[in-house]
Formats: C-alpha cells, structure tokens, sequence
C-alpha cells in the first residue's frame, strides 16, 4: 500500500505519495526467468541422453489412416443411367460459408427434372470442410467421403474442381430421388458394403 509522504501545502485536494518499490530481484523477475530457463535446460538434455523414435511421418509415402467422419475431397453423385443427381436447386451454394461452390443452371430434356448444373465448380483452396453442402443437398447430389483431402497445387486455378472431376469421384447413389429409400450410411459410403 503506498504511504503519504508529505500534503502539499499549495492546495488541500492534492498530495504528494511515495510509492514502495519492490526489492531488485523482484523487479526484474531474475528468479522466474531462471526456473523458466532452468525447465528449458532440463528438457533439452532429456531430449539429447535419451534416443525415442521420431513422430514425423514421411507424407505422402507414409498415411495415417483418416478418421471414419474424416470430410475429403468433394464427389458428385450418379443416377443410375449416369447423369449427375444434382438439380442445380441452388441449396449448397446459399449455406456455403465460404463462398465456394458456383453452380450455373440449365434446363434438361427429362421431363422428371426440371435443371440440371451446366457448370459445378468447388473451389477447394476458399472451401473449409464444414460439410453443410452435403447437408443441405435434398436429393444426396453431393458427398464429401471420398476418403482423399486436397492435394497440392502451384496454381490457383488448378484448385478449383470441376463437375466432371467430381463425378469422376462419384458413384450411382443409393438413395431414391426425393430422400426416399434405403440410408446411404446402411449401405456404405462407397457403395454396398463388402462383408
């Protein structure tokens, strides 16, 4: 607590207060700094006597196996005839947070469908994987279980995925038009399970 040292004999409000400084050592957290460089030291040397196994992995030769809920590359799904399932609704892009799914609509010869995506675009480098996409598609057009995460690439461009690389991915979905009939997550994520 600081002391009064002397009033101030010019003007009653106002007092002159000395403020109690702490010793040296304390002021300069000498002693902290030390036990700080003293942990240091001690884990340095640990880690010098001691020999244990790295834990670098050696990508892309080496792969930890991914999670089962693990979000990869994006894949549009097939109808059984081979055309894409997606009906350009417009869904995946409005609840995207990021921005990065540009679909450009067209109209369809199939009197079942009335659009179809003329263009689908991800781009992959702005796309966080937060899976809303495939949450919000009504008739299960797109899925990020691919199992493969973005690769590298030098030029922007080169990131941004096409419709016809993601259907390249994809594969004849198992759910009916309309999410009527058998749950996808039943069947497998790839296609009928092979027990």
């Amino acid at each position: 607590m600081p002391r009064v040292v002397a009033d101030s004999h010019r003007n009653p409000k106002v007092r002159t207060v000395a403020v109690d400084r702490p010793a040296p050592e304390r002021a300069t957290f000498l002693r902290a700094s030390l036990q700080g460089l003293g942990v240091t030291v001690k884990h340095f040397f640990r880690n010098v006597t001691t020999q244990r196994d790295v834990e670098t992995i050696q990508y892309p030769e080496e792969k930890r196996p991914y999670p089962p809920r693990h979000r990869g590359l994006h894949r549009l799904m097939k109808r059984p005839d081979g055309r894409v399932r997606c009906v350009a609704c417009m869904c995946c892009p409005t609840v995207c947070p990021a921005h990065c799914i540009t679909i450009v609509p067209a109209e369809t010869d199939d009197p079942t469908v009335e659009k179809y995506p003329a263009v689908f675009e991800i781009d992959e480098l702005r796309c966080v994987v937060c899976g809303l996409c495939e949450e919000a598609c009504p008739c299960d057009a797109i899925r990020m279980d691919s199992g493969l995460h973005a690769p590298p690439v030098e030029f922007r461009g080169d990131a941004i995925e096409t419709k016809e690389s993601m259907l390249a991915r994809g594969d004849v979905s198992t759910a009916t038009q309309g999410g009527v009939g058998p749950d996808w997550r039943e069947v497998g994520p790839l296609g009928p399970r092979r027990d």
